[in-house]
């Protein structure tokens, strides 16, 4: 019987903490739903100590999401960090403390200044206190891979000992290879006592391309937990992947011996739906999930394809969700009709947002002749997904060309007020954001601008990303049009309207972890 692998999603916690992926409350909120509709076992829902901020989405995460899903929160061996993890985590169906210390010579000596009688002390006595609020308890060894494996073999011991029912040994900073992780978690568990009473967890990172194999490898010597990210995010080259770590076990169960309870066609909605939160995509060559994922170009490729599709492709794209049909609907088709295939793509709209999905479908119908699924699922991100607006775009006219100066003329509508104004610039787009800084009274600096095509034709829906700067805080906004300087309104009027209305959290105090 195949060996059942606990997922642990820490998307929100260590995912969070990589550069540009910050989120709020509501932004973690609406993902931790998909993310429990994928139906993983934990998820780590943040830092409760890090910052009020963080501290308000773990407890609204505890509040919300039920299911039978663990809700985790990290924290380090103080008590007042394992104090704050229990007062966010107590509203959970399913709570878990999930306490670490460094055990490292390197982080002992220059991070954390203690000995290693110290850090065991800690450990010992933080794994007590978390003992006392719930029996779902987490220790980590931060940097287990370049620990003394006699001194890890002693803080395991003795974290299992204080009641520990689950010991993670992770790869902090993605140094070790395949065959060195599994000799390592081969020497724990033959010579730790009663660690085949625990379950063993592995976290890995990515520093050297090596997570998800460190984690695989990991549990060939017995691990029953992987710690993992959607699209792999996570500190500097981020944690083990998610979809690659769930679909390598489901694909080689010849080879591994192993399941899990993820439901995948809910992997591809899962990690759309966080590029849309955060506004950064994955690269078209990541496994699974990306663009190229299941793209056949090639002529000989093409002829396999034709002649059976597991010629060159090892999994189905269905089985993670990823949508086959291209041309889909068109502007004679109704409301019923765009219902129904977005329920095959695996949305399924309440009324009120189906209203606003079906009014943007009828506007991009009269400017494409064909409508393709990622249009649909394009159109549900940018009118279900966004924040509420504080400005709306009512008016965009421009002009520009090679002897003259751009310009353009915005009208924004703020409540029942109407807003108008005109701004030159170096081009069209440059001058639509003048306009909207006159209006706003905000004059944020754009640090970065992308622009990509969501289908192909020279009627694509064009998706426009901008990031800016207000306050020392870094907002993204993101939008849709089939007009290029349309969609660049939207989104940098996005950005805006997320800086207006967002209720940020600080700046984080803590950000370490393992």
């Amino acid at each position: 019987m195949a060996t059942r692998i606990l997922i642990f999603d820490t998307t929100l916690r260590d995912g969070e903490q990589s550069p540009g992926y910050s989120m709020n409350t509501r932004e973690k909120l609406e993902l931790a739903r998909q993310i429990a509709r994928l139906r993983v076992d934990i998820i780590e829902a943040g830092f409760p100590i890090a910052s009020p901020g963080d501290f308000e989405a773990v407890k609204v995460i505890s509040q919300n999401i039920r299911d039978g899903v663990t809700i985790a929160g990290l924290c380090r061996t103080r008590d007042q960090d394992i104090d704050r993890a229990w007062e966010a985590l107590q509203h959970a169906e399913r709570p878990r403390i999930h306490t670490f210390i460094a055990t490292s010579d390197i982080h002992m000596r220059y991070k954390l200044k203690m000995s290693r009688e110290e850090v065991l002390e800690s450990a010992v006595r933080a794994v007590k206190r978390a003992r006392g609020y719930t029996d779902d308890v987490e220790f980590s060894c931060e940097d287990a891979c370049r620990t003394d494996q006699d001194f890890l073999c002693q803080v395991v011991g003795a974290a299992i000992q204080a009641g520990a029912t689950t010991i993670n040994i992770p790869d902090t900073v993605g140094y070790v290879i395949p065959w060195e992780y599994g000799e390592r978690m081969r020497d724990l568990m033959n010579r730790v006592p009663n660690i085949d009473k625990v379950v063993v967890s592995v976290h890995t990172h990515n520093d050297l391309g090596l997570a998800v194999a460190n984690s695989l490898a990991g549990v060939r010597e017995g691990a029953r937990q992987i710690e993992c990210t959607i699209n792999g995010i996570g500190e500097r080259a981020g944690n083990a992947s998610l979809e690659e770590i769930v679909m390598a076990i489901r694909t080689r169960k010849d080879i591994v011996d192993a399941e899990t309870g993820v439901k995948t066609e809910e992997i591809y909605k899962t990690s759309k739906l966080l590029t849309t939160i955060t506004g950064i995509p994955v690269q078209p060559n990541k496994a699974i999930v990306g663009a190229n994922a299941f793209a056949h170009e090639a002529g000989i490729h093409q002829h396999g394809m034709l002649s059976h599709a597991l010629t060159y492709e090892i999994m189905t794209p269905e089985s993670v969700g990823v949508p086959q049909s291209r041309l889909v609907l068109g502007k004679h088709s109704g409301r019923h009709a765009l219902k129904k295939r977005l329920q095959d793509l695996g949305v399924d709209l309440g009324e009120e947002d189906l209203s606003k999905a079906f009014q943007r479908f009828k506007e991009l119908c009269d400017k494409k002749k064909e409508v393709f699924d990622d249009d649909l699922l394009a159109i549900v991100e940018e009118q279900v997904l966004t924040l509420s607006e504080t400005y709306v775009l009512d008016h965009l006219q421009f002009a520009s060309g090679t002897n003259m100066i751009p310009s353009a003329t915005v009208r924004l509508r703020k409540e029942d007020e109407i807003h108008q104004e005109s701004g030159c610039g170096d081009g069209p787009v440059d001058a639509t954001f003048k306009a909207i800084d006159q209006i706003t009274g905000m004059h944020p600096r754009l640090k970065d601008y992308g622009i990509r095509a969501v289908t192909s034709g020279k009627d694509a829906l064009g998706e426009v990303m901008v990031s800016i700067e207000i306050d020392g805080q870094t907002i993204i906004g993101r939008g849709t049009s089939t007009d290029v300087i349309e969609a660049s309104a939207k989104a940098y009027l996005n950005a805006i309207n997320r800086a207006v209305g967002r209720n940020a959290p600080p700046e984080k105090e803590v950000k370490e972890g393992v």
